[in-house]
């Protein structure tokens, strides 16, 4: 069985073709299908059919814009309710790739409308789990309670994914193969392997969803401690559902503009390096950093901006606009984007930076923002006064934070407190905001 997986480390995201004498099905492709028509190309094969495990809630899939430009099949779920031309693909249901038998196992517990698609070969056996099997964990069931055809509580899908568990894969071999939609990083479970595949052998054996316990035991711990839910997952579940516009169209319909200004009130998404940033920018801007191809870039624009909440882009370079263009498009959030800049250098503000120093020596003439996780807190302060304010609702909360002294923001690493002081810099007029940065690590023990 010829199977190749492809990954967009930002969003911890595994796509997949399977190819078998000249026939080629794709799984949960991402929103740039080009990979996928190259690998056709290179493999001498057609692209006949595209399996989509569910409507994804962190990413947008190119299924339909693959539909449009190969004539390939789409197969998923009745129970999606999908409203772009497919074939319903359940339980009974089976397709012959070449030598390859693939069928289908209804699989809730993430979402009520999960598949697994099981291929076959002679004695080989591959499972393309979705979100429902991870390595080392299950997919989380709190994303469908506003969202999708078919909403359902987490308590539901809790024991929807018990029952998925116990049941569903108890027929089949050890030596399954096991391949996942999602790596560590994720934020569609808590706590996923960084391994990019397994056997369910192996899952049996040390994969916590598959040990002895009873149904409450399970949901207990499925429920518990679950990341949060940024801003973008169920609009990215709703566009999935009726499948988003061909990114080459979408994308080109963005101006772009060198050394210029913007003269609305709109969102400022500066995408800069952190020292590049705090030297020069603009007012009101927000510096979520896309300077490195594994930064969470994607996560972090849909959970500070909306959805549908209009915003510019500030780069560097315009050689750098085809990359944001395309990181922008992985959660759909292009059609938000108003303009991509360059910024002119006469209207920049720059940002004062922390007294290291005095920091460490008085800690207590600050304000300390802790915008780590909630999951992040729990496990332990770096400062016993800092106060919790997560970076994903820091927009809303800010009004909670007290202005009397200086503050400094701090996270894990410094990524995201650059983000967080950003914002909080453009809501206190009258009280100095500092990033603590990756000066973060000399306070952890």
């Amino acid at each position: 069985m010829n199977i190749k997986q492809f990954e967009y480390k930002p969003l911890s995201h595994y796509s997949y073709a399977i190819v078998s004498e000249g026939k080629m099905a794709v799984i949960d492709p991402e929103r740039d299908p080009s990979q996928y028509y190259q690998y056709a190309e290179d493999s001498g094969a057609t692209i006949v059919a595209v399996f989509e495990t569910h409507p994804h809630a962190d990413f947008i899939s190119s299924h339909l814009q693959i539909l449009q430009e190969t004539g390939a099949t789409i197969y998923n779920s009745e129970k999606t309710g999908a409203d772009y031309p497919h074939q319903s693909f359940d339980e009974g249901d089976t397709l012959q790739l070449g030598k390859i038998e693939i069928s289908a196992l209804n699989t809730p517990g993430h979402s009520p409308d999960s598949i697994t698609i099981v291929a076959k070969d002679g004695n080989a056996t591959a499972l393309f789990t979705g979100d429902t099997i991870f390595i080392g964990d299950v997919g989380r069931p709190d994303l469908r309670e506003s969202a999708g055809n078919l909403k359902s509580k987490r308590q539901d899908l809790a024991e929807a994914m018990y029952n998925t568990v116990t049941t569903k894969f108890k027929n089949l071999p050890d030596a399954a193969l096991i391949f996942p939609a999602h790596g560590a990083g994720s934020l569609c479970g808590k706590s996923m392997s960084d391994a990019n595949s397994s056997t369910l052998g192996n899952e049996r054996m040390g994969n916590w969803a598959f040990k002895e316990q009873t149904k409450e035991e399970f949901v207990n711990v499925l429920l518990e401690n679950q990341p949060f839910i940024p801003s973008y997952f169920g609009y990215d579940v709703e566009m999935n559902k009726t499948g988003a516009e061909n990114l080459r169209k979408s994308i080109s319909e963005i101006p772009f503009k060198l050394n210029s200004s913007i003269d609305d009130k709109n969102v400022i998404v500066d995408i800069r390096d952190e020292a590049i940033y705090k030297k020069g920018h603009v007012s009101g801007s927000f510096n979520i950093q896309a300077t490195s191809a594994n930064s969470k870039f994607e996560t972090w624009l849909g959970a500070i901006v909306k959805p549908n909440e209009d915003f510019h882009i500030v780069i560097e370079s315009s050689s750098d606009l085809e990359g944001i263009l395309n990181r922008v498009s992985k959660i759909g959030y292009e059609k938000s984007l108003k303009s991509v800049i360059t910024l002119n250098e006469a209207e920049i503000e720059k940002t004062d930076i922390l007294d290291l120093d005095h920091f460490k020596n008085h800690p207590e003439e600050y304000t300390i923002i802790d915008i780590r996780n909630k999951s992040e807190v729990e496990e332990g302060k770096f400062f016993k006064n800092a106060l919790s304010h997560p970076l994903n609702d820091l927009r809303n909360s800010f009004d909670e934070i007290p202005s009397a002294k200086p503050i400094v923001v701090h996270c894990a690493g410094g990524y995201r407190s650059a983000a967080g002081s950003s914002i909080l810099e453009n809501k206190f007029e009258n009280t100095k905001v500092f990033d603590l940065g990756e000066a973060v690590k000399e306070f952890q023990d």
